[in-house]
């Protein structure tokens, strides 16, 4: 959600706000699909790393940190750039239950995979800065989804991964204190929790 300021507000503070569709405009949006990506997989790896256990939890206690540290700068470069970062939802639906290792590693490549397509929008910008920082994070999501997979995308961020995204804002997963395992590190803000227990199998 653009912070932007009213035209009105813009004139009697004597700044210019930027254009409509303006290089600045651009950024932000593409930053904050980037950001929204981020939060879902935050939210993703708490509940995957519940159901892993050993070197796949410690794995995703790795993976998770790095998308914390991800989601927190790219709020600050939203902010530099005079916007509100878009907040996290309170719970994302999952594409498919998750309830052993089998899904949960499934659903740590496909997180990657959604964060890889997510930070596209950042390499396509005009400014090189940018489109460096996407393409490093979009290269990283793209090597950590090989891992979980045990396989690589031919196009990394451009091939639809199935069976689908994690949608965000539409969650019927319930939130509450939860991380992926005693080998995550403390976290500022609890991660959600898994969804209710099932006896199918994972």
């Amino acid at each position: 959600m653009s912070a932007s300021p009213s035209p009105s507000a813009t004139a009697a503070s004597g700044q210019e706000a930027p254009l409509a569709g303006s290089p600045a405009d651009r950024a932000v949006a593409a930053l904050q699909t980037a950001l929204d990506a981020e939060h879902a997989a935050v939210y993703g790896y708490g509940v995957a790393g519940a159901h892993l256990a050993g070197a796949k939890q410690k794995a995703a206690a790795r993976d998770w940190a790095a998308h914390e540290a991800a989601r927190d700068t790219l709020a600050a470069m939203i902010i530099a750039l005079g916007a509100q970062p878009v907040a996290a939802a309170a719970a994302y639906q999952l594409p498919f239950p998750v309830h052993g290792e089998r899904s949960a590693v499934m659903l740590a490549a496909l997180l990657e995979d959604r964060v890889a397509t997510a930070y596209l929008g950042l390499v396509a910008l005009s400014e090189a800065r940018l489109r460096m920082a996407g393409a490093r994070a979009l290269q990283s999501a793209a090597l950590r989804a090989t891992s979980w997979r045990g396989a690589a995308l031919a196009f990394p961020g451009l091939e639809p991964p199935s069976p689908g995204p994690v949608l965000a804002g539409q969650g019927t997963t319930r939130p509450g204190p939860s991380t992926p395992g005693p080998s995550t590190p403390a976290r500022s803000t609890p991660a959600p929790s898994t969804p209710a227990p099932s006896t199918s199998g994972g």
